[in-house]
């Protein structure tokens, strides 16, 4: 009898190992398609909301691969690709800013610090829209209550800035090696969802 129990836990911890594994697989799969989806330069919402979509699915054991996730794309990026353009255009503004501080201009230093911590909440708002992107959502909508989760669960806006901090350093270190983590990050991002709605 006890001997039957230790083999049913031993059983159940290498399917609970095999599955987290396979999630993890899945996540770096999941990257490189983010990565090629993201070639189109305004697509980058998009690529995540799908991303992330295709990895809710595979979270909750429903089907999806490779086709499913190129029709999200298509379908996010219908409203997605403004807000992509957007993202460049507040980059383009953190970067005036930073500018701005090595310049030495009055302000400068307090300009360059506003523009990079708003260049990090809008990425991190942005990665929490994605995350719970459905086909016929809204874009703005979307991005709205994402801003006030960002506010709201400061501890989960803290992983997500961490984990764009690892996909930075991996591309630093090792560029090939940012590619699949973009699925981490997705998947990340996620997690962090599902924890906000469960508080």
């Amino acid at each position: 009898m006890a001997q039957a129990r230790v083999k049913a836990r031993t059983r159940r911890a290498e399917s609970v190992f095999g599955e987290r594994f396979a999630v993890f697989a899945e996540c770096l799969l999941t990257g490189v398609w983010i990565a090629v989806a993201c070639l189109g330069v305004v697509t980058y919402p998009a690529a995540f909301a799908a991303g992330a979509r295709h990895l809710r699915r595979r979270t909750t054991h429903q089907g999806g691969g490779l086709r499913e996730f190129a029709l999200d794309c298509k379908a996010a990026v219908r409203g997605g690709w403004v807000v992509g353009l957007a993202g460049w255009a507040v980059a383009g503004a953190a970067l005036v800013d930073v500018l701005a501080a090595r310049a030495g201009l009055p302000g400068g230093p307090l300009a360059g610090a506003v523009g990079v911590v708003a260049l990090i909440a809008a990425a991190v708002a942005l990665l929490r829209a994605a995350a719970v992107w459905t086909p016929g959502a809204a874009w703005r909508a979307l991005l709205a209550d994402a801003g006030r989760r960002t506010v709201l669960d400061p501890a989960g806006s803290f992983l997500l800035v961490c984990g764009a901090a690892v996909v930075a350093l991996s591309a630093w270190f090792v560029p090939p090696l940012a590619v699949p983590v973009l699925g981490a990050v997705a998947g990340a991002a996620v997690a962090v969802e599902e924890r906000y709605r469960h508080r």
